[in-house]
């Protein structure tokens, strides 16, 4: 299952997240903070967290260096 979610996330950095300007407020990307987070902590934790952090990608989080934990 988790390889089936990092091959999804890898397929919207290769042909979804080329066609948008880039404007990633945080280090990693959230598409690379996901890709980490599944391969530490496995399928469902792994998403909650970059399901997470994507809920911080609005104008009111300064955004920044932040590693998963």
């Amino acid at each position: 299952m988790k390889y089936i979610l990092i091959f999804l996330v890898k397929i919207y950095q290769w042909f979804i997240s080329p066609l948008l300007k880039k404007n990633c407020r945080f280090q990693p990307t959230c598409s690379s903070y996901m890709i980490l987070a599944i391969k530490k902590y496995g399928s469902i934790k792994g998403t909650y967290l970059g399901l997470k952090r994507l809920s911080k990608c609005h104008p009111f989080h300064e955004g920044g260096y932040d590693p998963v934990p």
